[in-house]
């Protein structure tokens, strides 16, 4: 069989190489190439979705196992079900945007071919993490993955990029850490042998009490860190505020599903006894994320700050649905991080062509634009309503699924992280009636409308939302029966008790 998710790895790495190896008389054409190998990627996420087999969607598919480190147990091990074939695709729509964004950026050829080598770079980690079926590799790769990241953040960006990076790094390595006491943990307590890291082999071990418990939260802390979720998300709105949009649009959007889909993945999986123990006091963190990230984006002048305090809130929901282990609340959380890719991606976007114009992201700037821009205006708009999850958009499916799933089960919870989508309304209108209504400074006058590239950026991400928003079963036709699994496996054990 081919090998489709080993090229989708290889080909943004070679990508990568390719520009970061490019001679100076061809730099200038760096875009383009960039572009050329993430629509390439994209084609091969079209047809790794198309070749799914929905009807066997909880097994997984397009499987591939090669020894890597026999000695060790470790093994080039993918495949993906249908939770990690959504956030593939999801990376792999993602990234052209990004490219097609930051367009503009760079005037130094040199400087514009490194930033999209590491963009490049940083995609073919994602694909990797989401596809793992070795505990190790996902390690490997969940570590690695933070070096492009970190010159992505450090080396392009604001004034304040260099300490953005360093916390960013911080946080991901004392996370990293901690998990890789976990996997050797995990492995000592598996069957070992030349596969003893698959995550096949290390599902349904017998483990201790207290042995469960530590490795449990040895997953979970490095997951919660990545997620964001209160109180380890601080190094978010530092990176958001000063990182560029496209590359905080990717981090936020994609990269840091990586928190929720190991949560639901590897937690529940290979400790189910150990998440039902932990879940009480996951909810009433993940209750104040939703809360405190909703009022604190509220307050924010700056609208990248605003934008990732609206993520934290957002993921807390996710968090909600994962720990509430209801199908509907589960499949609802799992569908939430693609249509949260959607979302915030063309938030960070748009965000992004008003820096471009004026080079500010202060609210205090701005006004009166929907007069002189409709279009950026009318734009803006709709993906904010998105992020508000408004009837008729994706976003709304998802939180829907994810209350009415978990009510039963932590109705106190849902009655308190609802008051977040009342709060959503106020920092996504209050944000439009700042920037684009009222009376227009005079420095805004002559502000230019959306070009074609910048509707070819946005306008796909809204026609996702709104598609999927009223056809919801392209997704949860793959979603629902890997969901299906991952409950059975913790009520099984609940019920075992």
């Amino acid at each position: 069989m081919f090998p489709i998710l080993t090229v989708m790895v290889a080909l943004p790495a070679v990508g990568a190489a390719v520009l970061f190896a490019l001679p100076d008389g061809v730099r200038a054409k760096s875009r383009e190439v960039a572009l050329g190998f993430a629509v390439v990627e994209l084609l091969l996420a079209a047809i790794l979705f198309f070749r799914f087999d929905a009807g066997q969607a909880g097994t997984i598919q397009f499987s591939e196992t090669y020894a890597w480190i026999p000695q060790i147990g470790t093994s080039w091990a993918l495949g993906v079900n249908g939770i990690g074939l959504s956030l593939v695709v999801l990376s792999a729509l993602l990234v052209p945007l990004a490219i097609l964004s930051a367009w503009r950026d760079d005037k130094d050829a040199k400087r514009r071919a490194n930033y999209l080598a590491l963009v490049l770079a940083s995609q073919a980690f994602m694909v990797g993490i989401f596809a793992a079926r070795d505990v190790f590799l996902f390690y490997v790769l969940f570590e690695a993955m933070l070096i492009p990241m970190y010159f992505l953040i450090g080396s392009f960006g604001g004034l304040q990029r260099r300490y953005a990076a360093v916390k960013f790094l911080i946080f991901s390595l004392v996370g990293g850490l901690i998990m890789l006491v976990g996997v050797i943990a995990l492995y000592a307590a598996g069957p070992g042998g030349e596969q003893g890291f698959l995550t096949d082999k290390l599902t349904g071990l017998e483990l201790g009490t207290a042995q469960e418990r530590l490795l449990f939260l040895a997953f979970f802390i490095a997951f919660a860190i990545k997620a964001p979720m209160f109180p380890v998300h601080t190094w978010l709105p530092t990176v958001a505020e000063s990182a560029r949009p496209s590359t905080t649009a990717l981090l936020v959007a994609v990269l840091d599903k990586i928190g929720t889909f190991g949560m639901l993945t590897l937690c529940l999986v290979l400790f189910p006894n150990a998440a039902q123990w932990a879940a009480p006091v996951i909810i009433i963190f993940a209750v104040i994320s939703v809360l405190y990230g909703a009022i604190l984006a509220i307050g924010q002048e700056n609208m990248l700050r605003l934008v990732s305090f609206t993520s934290v809130s957002h993921f807390g929901i996710m968090i909600i649905g994962i720990f509430a282990f209801a199908q509907t609340s589960v499949t609802g959380a799992a569908l939430y991080m693609f249509n949260h890719g959607l979302s915030t991606g063309a938030l960070f976007f748009a965000v992004a062509y008003l820096i471009q114009r004026h080079g500010s992201a202060s609210l205090k700037d701005y006004g009166g634009l929907q007069k002189i821009a409709p279009v950026l205006a009318g734009t803006f708009l709709i993906i904010g309503l998105s992020a508000l999850s408004l009837p008729g958009l994706s976003p709304f499916i998802s939180e829907i699924l994810v209350f009415i799933g978990a009510y039963p089960v932590v109705p106190v919870a849902i009655w308190f992280a609802a008051l977040g989508v009342v709060l959503a309304a106020l920092y996504i209108l209050l944000t439009y009636k700042k920037v684009f209504t009222g009376p227009a400074p005079q420095k805004m006058e002559g502000t230019r409308d959306l070009s074609l590239r910048e509707r070819l950026v946005t306008w796909p991400l809204i026609a996702a939302m709104l598609v999927l928003g009223f056809v919801p079963g392209i997704l949860l036709d793959v979603l629902r029966e890997p969901v299906q699994d991952i409950v059975t496996i913790v009520s099984v054990e609940e019920a075992g008790k």
